[in-house]
């Protein structure tokens, strides 16, 4: 259920604000993301995995504080985020 490198490369790369970035904020959310939405296919198949329920559920509290942290610090950078994510509706 985890994400292949080539995948974490990808996004990395898309969403790095500079060669060496890895770690940012915008990075960080979108990997979580991703596997956020591996994980739901996973559970609409599984319906009784309450292991990968609440690995779920910390996915996405980590996002949350990710996303607060960053409209805290920088809107723009959290509303550029968002957007390119799909996260509001």
């Amino acid at each position: 259920m985890a994400l292949t490198t080539a995948k974490k490369q990808e996004i990395v790369k898309k969403f790095a604000r500079n060669d060496k970035d890895t770690g940012s904020a915008e990075v960080q959310i979108a990997i979580l993301t991703e596997e956020i939405r591996v994980l739901t296919e996973h559970l609409k198949e599984h319906i009784h995995d309450h292991h990968s329920r609440r690995g779920l559920l910390k996915k996405v509290g980590q996002r949350r504080n990710l996303l607060n942290y960053l409209a805290k610090k920088d809107v723009t950078r959290y509303r550029e985020v968002v957007k390119q994510l799909g996260l509001r509706k």
